[in-house]
C-alpha cells in the first residue's frame, strides 16, 4: 500500500482520503455475532441429526458420521438452489461457511451458474474448477500428516 501511494498523483491522494472519510463504518461486532450464531445453528443442526441417526437408525456415533455430513450437503444443495443459501449467507457472513455447508454451496453454485453451456464443460468442468484446489490440498495435506504420523510412530 506504502508503495502504490508513492506512485499516485496528488489528486489521487485527494480522491482516496475522501474515499476513506466517506466509507461507512463496518460493523464488526454484529457481523462476529451473526457468524457465530449461523455457524453454530449449522453446527446444532449436524449435532441433532447426528443423536437423530444414532437413536432411531440403531448407528453407532462414528457409522452415524456419514449420514449427518451427506444430510448437511443435502440441504445446503437445496437451499442454495432456491436461493436461500445466499440470502442467509449475505446475513451471516462467514458464518455459513463451515466447511461442508460451504463447500456445498460453492459447487452447487457454480453447477448452477454455468447450467447453460452444457453438463461436461459448463457444470463439470466449472464445478471442479473450484473443487479441483480443494481436492488437491486435501489430498497433499493428508500425504504429509501421514508421513509425519508415520515417523512420530517409527521414532516413538
Amino acid at each position: 500500500m506504502a508503495m502504490k501511494s508513492k506512485m499516485m498523483m496528488p489528486v489521487q491522494k485527494e480522491y482516496q482520503e475522501l474515499a476513506k472519510q466517506k466509507e461507512p463504518a463496518r460493523p464488526v461486532l454484529s457481523n462476529c455475532i451473526r457468524a457465530f450464531l449461523v455457524g453454530g445453528v449449522i453446527c446444532l443442526i449436524g449435532e441433532g441429526l447426528m443423536l437423530f441417526y444414532q437413536r432411531v437408525g440403531g448407528f453407532s456415533e462414528k457409522a452415524a458420521s456419514s449420514p449427518t455430513v451427506v444430510t448437511l450437503i443435502l440441504i445446503s444443495v437445496l437451499l442454495t438452489s432456491f436461493g436461500l443459501y445466499d440470502k442467509i449467507a449475505q446475513w451471516a457472513g462467514a458464518g455459513t461457511a463451515v466447511p461442508v455447508t460451504g463447500f456445498a454451496n460453492s459447487m452447487c453454485s457454480a453447477a448452477i451458474e454455468h447450467k447453460s453451456e452444457g453438463l461436461v464443460l459448463g457444470v463439470g468442468g466449472n464445478m471442479f474448477k473450484l473443487a479441483g484446489s480443494v481436492i488437491v490440498f486435501g489430498t497433499v495435506a493428508a500425504f504429509l500428516i501421514g508421513i509425519i504420523h508415520v515417523l512420530f510412530k517409527l521414532g516413538g
